[in-house]
């Protein structure tokens, strides 16, 4: 069954995409460190998307995407440093970069409308 929910779905995708890349660099590269660092930053985005639909307040769901945002950045960082240091090839940086800046751009901007919403109750509440 398909997850109808766009942010769900990228994440999710997105984190099989790191998955296998981890698995790819670690076996043709023998890396380890910098992988592990990303298949935890890469996976956590996903998570932290999933933990937001259990959120038990607006504030609580507005954290749980902030922790996706800051995860996602690190993600940034650790792509960009395997591409600086040769485990990743442009091709396969600019695949993957430009999934993880579209992420980054939804869940910016889902953060700042829940942020706006959650504005406006308390603004019609008083």
């Amino acid at each position: 069954m398909e997850d109808k929910n766009v942010i769900r779905r990228k994440s999710f995708d997105f984190a099989v995409r790191i998955v296998k890349l981890c698995q790819f660099v670690s076996k043709n590269h023998h890396e380890i460190v910098l992988t592990r660092q990303l298949l935890k930053s890469g996976t956590s985005i996903g998570a932290n998307v999933r933990e937001s639909t259990n959120a038990e307040s607006g504030a609580d769901f507005i954290h749980k995407f902030g922790i996706a945002q800051k995860e996602c950045d690190e993600t940034l960082y650790w792509l960009e440093l395997m591409k600086a240091t040769g485990y990743l090839t442009e091709n396969e940086f600019d695949s993957v970069i430009k999934d993880c800046n579209e992420l980054m751009k939804i869940i910016r901007s889902i953060i700042l409308t829940r942020k706006a919403n959650l504005k406006n109750e308390r603004v019609i509440k008083t």
